[in-house]
């Protein structure tokens, strides 16, 4: 069975910080490309991040880009985003997604920036 489960949201005033983290399981977790994906309310989901699975190469929405960061752990199954200096415009749910010639996706974890 497949899951996806995050962790690590929370309320945090502007200009904090969270690592969320993502465990993956029943599925080959280091073959698959990792992403976090956001949705606030009224909004599409969007990519924040993104890490490739063998060279890890990441990618940034143009947003995030010099607060956020994006890794994995392929002995742990886990994939992470730490975010830095978060903006109250970073409040949504946030979602890990797995791709390869299938995807998955997590049931999503809050994040409330807000003083």
């Amino acid at each position: 069975q497949v899951q996806l489960v995050e962790s690590g949201g929370g309320l945090v005033q502007p200009g904090g910080s969270l690592r969320l983290s993502c465990v993956a399981s029943g599925f080959t977790f280091s073959s698959y490309v990792m992403s976090w994906y956001r949705q606030a309310p009224g909004k599409e989901r969007e990519l924040v991040a993104a890490i490739t699975s063998v060279r890890g190469t990441t990618t940034y929405a143009d947003s995030v880009k010099g607060r956020f960061t994006i890794s994995r752990d392929n002995a742990k199954n886990t994939v992470y985003l730490q975010m830095n200096n978060l903006k109250p415009e970073d409040t949504a749910v946030y979602y890990c997604k797995a791709v390869r010639s299938s995807y998955y996706w997590g049931q999503g974890t809050q994040v409330t920036v807000s003083s």
